[in-house]
């Protein structure tokens, strides 16, 4: 049985609980029209379960149960679909994949959820990791112009519209992607309008996006909604990619957010939007907002990876149009694995695993013990400064004297799995590897003064948070978390020798970086850039050199 559940409350400031409005004794409700929508964010090309933590969700008993994989998506999506129902999502579809679907530029991804009735989308920072060129192309269709067509053929495009309100061409402020649509069911029209972060920019390849701008999202909502009432949409929903934060172990249905982009934009967003579903943080959450009107709106998120599908069952008044607030309910789904898979999902996955198979068993190495993301006390993790290592190894004959790595830029840990041979035990394979490091970014060196290099990680602190670069292990400093931003560094030194201001050093890391991603902006300072490999193919051949690697001491960074 669907269960209908009404928006808890949100102790976070300026959230209410979404009230049933009274009626006079004498009104008459206008028929209306009932209509189910449910919401997907931040799959990443999860076709096969996920696994490790990223494959549990939190349910409804504070319990964390294996969650997530195409074939499960596609039952629940059954389970919880009626006829009147419209499956919608809020971006990071694809990108920062695993190699069944990276291998073939998420085809099989996007190919999946057009299957499974996504009908629109956000476009998430991600869908522009490829740059906005082959977000066209995924769109429209075509094959890879440098890697052809896939075993499946040519492609034919998404099934689904790919939203961006938010997100302009430089040349001309048009939209480089549909701003909005409008979808008829059971007798009504609802708008959807596509938002990304602003913040994209800073997070992806500057490249890529080189022809873009990215508005921010509350006017380019505004925008959108002031078109879709031209057309007479009263029935407004925004699908965005941006969110907020939990504390730890929030149940799905819970709403223990920390105000942040998402809840700014889901309250300031012009009142005749209805209800704002996000995304990009990987939390799950229902929430109630007041709209500038002083009404109550929903602010949702389902968690990442397939792991939670959102439900929202509403009324629209068929006189007026409009979404009626009162009738709002919402439920996040875990999507558990004690129910039959999907069949066809099923061999679909099959069949993408079966083909990718060869590249993705293939072993590159070994390693002693579980290589981890966790941090020290300082932030360095194990499996941070291993590829570190590898990247200024894969760097040298370019000169490298250095290297850093972005935290973000490492998806998931390397686990040492026993497989009952002792020489096969702790075996890494390549597709392993890409889990790691499924960006596809190239390496560079770039020259950067010992003055840049102190500035450099000074811009571990932001406004945003703190993101702490992964060093080398010849590059060693200390920082100190009680000092004033701009001046928490010290003791940098490069092989135990104390870091000379004025001195010039090589200093290597992706292009994402070297762009000035992630707020990075002194690595754009640097001068005679040169760049060397691909990321993962300096990871894997680290690994072939090593043969074997083992966790290293966290002791590149001191202090906290």
């Amino acid at each position: 049985m669907i269960r209908r559940r009404t928006l808890l409350a949100c102790a976070a400031a300026g959230v209410t609980v979404v009230g049933v409005a009274a009626q006079p004794a004498a009104a008459r409700p206008a028929p209306t029209a009932s209509v189910r929508l449910l919401a997907l964010n931040d799959f990443h090309g999860n076709l096969e379960p996920p696994s490790g933590s990223s494959g549990t969700a939190i349910d409804e008993n504070g319990d964390a149960v294996p969650a997530g994989g195409a074939a499960y998506v596609a039952a629940h999506l059954k389970r919880l679909r009626d006829r009147d129902t419209l499956t919608v999502a809020q971006g990071d579809l694809i990108g920062a994949s695993p190699l069944i679907s990276a291998a073939y530029h998420d085809e099989p991804s996007v190919q999946f959820l057009g299957d499974a009735g996504v009908t629109a989308s956000a476009v998430g920072n991600h869908e522009f990791d490829e740059g906005y060129q082959e977000l066209l192309r995924i769109q429209n269709g075509g094959c890879h112009p440098v890697d052809g067509c896939s075993p499946a053929g040519r492609w034919r495009g998404a099934k689904f519209d790919y939203l961006g309100a938010n997100v302009l061409l430089k040349k001309n402020d048009r939209p480089a992607v549909k701003p909005w649509t409008i979808r008829r069911i059971n007798g009504v029209r609802i708008g959807f309008i596509g938002l990304v972060t602003k913040t994209t920019p800073s997070i992806v390849t500057a490249e890529g996006i080189k022809d873009l701008k990215f508005q921010d999202e509350v006017d380019a909502a505004n925008r959108a909604a002031r078109e879709l009432k031209r057309r007479r949409v009263r029935a407004m929903v925004v699908l965005v990619h941006e969110g907020d934060q939990v504390k730890s172990g929030e149940r799905p249905d819970e709403c223990g957010v920390v105000p942040g982009a998402g809840t700014r934009i889901a309250q300031q967003a012009d009142p005749e939007i209805d209800m704002v579903l996000s995304g990009h943080t990987h939390q799950q959450y229902l929430c109630s907002v007041q709209d500038p009107a002083g009404n109550p709106r929903l602010f949702s998120s389902g968690s990442s990876f397939g792991r939670v599908i959102t439900e929202v069952n509403l009324r629209v008044n068929r006189r007026t149009g409009d979404i009626v607030r009162s009738s709002v309910r919402a439920d996040n789904h875990v999507v558990t694995r004690d129910v039959p898979p999907d069949p066809a999902t099923q061999t679909f996955v099959q069949t993408w695993k079966d083909r990718v198979s060869t590249i993705a068993d293939k072993p590159i190495g070994k390693i002693t013990a579980d290589l981890t993301r966790a941090p020290s006390a300082a932030g360095e993790t194990a499996l941070g400064d291993v590829i570190a290592d590898g990247q200024l190894a894969g760097t040298r004959d370019l000169g490298a004297q250095v290297a850093l790595m972005n935290p973000g830029g490492v998806r998931t840990d390397l686990v040492y799995k026993k497989s009952g041979s002792e020489s096969e035990d702790g075996i890494v394979t390549y597709g392993e590897a890409f889990a790691v490091q499924p960006f596809s970014n190239v390496m560079g060196v770039t020259s950067l003064t010992g003055a840049q290099i102190d500035a450099l990680l000074e811009q571990q602190w932001t406004s945003a948070g703190e993101k702490i670069l992964q060093p080398s292990a010849n590059l060693h400093f200390a920082i100190d978390r009680a000092k004033p931003v701009g001046d928490r560094v010290s003791a940098i030194t490069i092989d135990g020798t104390p870091v000379d201001p004025a001195a010039v050093y090589k200093v290597a890391a992706n292009n994402f970086l070297l762009g000035g991603g992630d707020g990075f902006s002194v690595f754009t300072q640097g001068k005679d850039q040169v760049l060397g490999p691909i990321d993962l193919d300096a990871f894997v051949a680290y690994f072939t050199a090593q043969g074997t690697v083992s966790p290293p001491a966290l002791n590149r960074i001191s202090g906290k």
